[in-house]
């Protein structure tokens, strides 16, 4: 007990100052042949340092984790010549295509040097998610290698919220995720939910294959849509090869792709690059019950001797600690021996505090669906109007800033502005 204690302790301390030191780079710069001049790139949502940093707090972090104290992960990351780069990508068990070339290997070197402590928590989370991505992914028929999508997308952290309100491990936007059955509400978001969630993310990417017929242009459209990717590829005089049109798409969608095949690279070969995976020690088995009425996680909490946190963390999907289950039957996840008492308790369950606990209930759903405002707001900031031929880059460096930084700051996912714009740029 006592080294798994200290075990815990080494993997947050590690992994805590890795995260106060790490610079906090949210893109990379490449050379531009078509423009002659060099280009920022955004990162993923999943490659920046504060989904790193939520992801130490994760349930499963805290509780089936633990670095390993005999795998030295502060060995030197080998240099690899590009030959070796490209016969190990040509080496993946993989039918997407994963070529080699500058914008990769800037990829690759993002998750081997500044994010190799990631890619050792990632690895572990792995273990928790891979097999549910795989299954939906195979009932659909389409390459199991999609499964590295979250990965970029959320760093395998199912608390994951972006700016632009994308939510979950698939990182799905309000509208797309109910369009594909995802019950989006001020008390349930199934976006949260791994199961449904990796359901509705292989039928989106099936649909989008079925539009497209290439996965490298599939995986472009699921993250900036399919629009966007029409509007390259006529732009690019109809050519359908993405390299073809990667000039054309949006900002951030050039460097997706290279990061999709940089995160096939690094969770197969992160031992080449002296990458040591944390300890994983797998929960004990859990179940689904559905409940017809509602009931709170409180109520179970302490009738059936399973604490709220792992509650939380096995229904992510509930926005609060009410289960409504009086509109229509809902899903509750609990280890197998909560499962058999809640069920020995029967109508207890629900009528165990009923009065106190259900009084919440109002305020709570107006709390879920009320905007929270953001506590950057509150620390006070700054923002400049948008000047007639002013550039996100340009704004940028006026005010010392980077165009990573502004996109974030203002809810931004591409480059436009317009004149007479407010920024933020603190």
């Amino acid at each position: 007990m006592e080294k798994n204690i200290f075990s815990r302790s080494c993997l947050l301390l590690t992994f805590g100052l890795t995260a106060l030191h790490a610079q906090a780079q949210n893109e990379i710069t490449v050379f531009d042949e078509e423009m002659g001049k060099e280009q920022s790139i955004g990162l993923p949502e999943g490659m920046m340092q504060n989904e790193v940093d939520s992801l130490l707090h994760e349930w499963n972090t805290r509780n089936f984790l633990t670095f390993d104290e005999d795998c030295d992960a502060g060995k030197e990351n080998p240099e690899y010549t590009k030959e070796e780069y490209i016969q190990r990508l040509q080496h993946l068990p993989t039918v997407i295509d994963m070529p080699y070339n500058d914008v990769v290997r800037k990829f690759i070197d993002q998750y081997s040097g500044r994010l190799r402590r990631s890619v050792s928590l990632m690895l572990g989370q792995s273990n928790f998610y891979n097999p549910i991505f795989e299954e939906a992914l195979e009932s659909y028929q389409i390459p199991i290698e999609l499964k590295y999508l979250p990965v970029i997308e959320s760093a395998l952290n199912p608390g994951a919220t972006s700016r632009a309100g994308a939510a979950g491990l698939w990182q799905f936007m309000i509208t797309t995720g109910k369009q594909y059955g995802l019950e989006i509400t001020s008390l349930v978001d199934e976006r949260r939910d791994p199961v449904k969630a990796s359901n509705a993310a292989a039928h989106y990417l099936k649909d989008l294959y079925d539009i497209f017929g290439d996965w490298t242009l599939v995986i472009a459209s699921y993250n900036c849509g399919p629009n966007n990717v029409n509007k390259a590829i006529k732009r690019a005089g109809g050519s359908k090869d993405y390299w073809t049109i990667y000039p054309y798409l949006p900002a951030e969608t050039r460097g997706y792709v290279p990061a999709f095949i940089a995160a096939n690279y690094i969770m197969n070969y992160y031992c080449e690059h002296n990458i040591c995976p944390v300890n994983t020690t797998l929960p004990s088995g859990t179940d689904t019950i559905m409940v017809s009425r509602d009931v709170r996680f409180e109520q179970i909490h302490e009738l059936c001797n399973v604490s709220m946190d792992e509650l939380k963390a096995l229904n992510p999907q509930y926005r609060t600690t009410l289960v409504p289950g009086n509109a229509r039957p809902s899903s509750l996840r609990m280890p197998m021996q909560a499962i058999n008492a809640f069920i020995e308790a029967g109508d207890s369950v629900y009528s165990h505090r009923a009065t106190e606990l259900f009084a919440k209930t109002e305020v709570e759903v107006n709390e879920a669906a009320a905007p929270k405002a953001s506590s950057k707001k509150s620390r006070g900031g700054r923002s400049v109007t948008v000047r007639r031929g002013d550039t996100l880059g340009a704004i940028a460096r006026r005010n010392g800033t980077t165009v990573a930084r502004l996109r974030s700051l203002n809810g931004m996912r591409g480059n436009s502005i317009r004149p007479g714009q407010k920024l933020r740029v603190r």
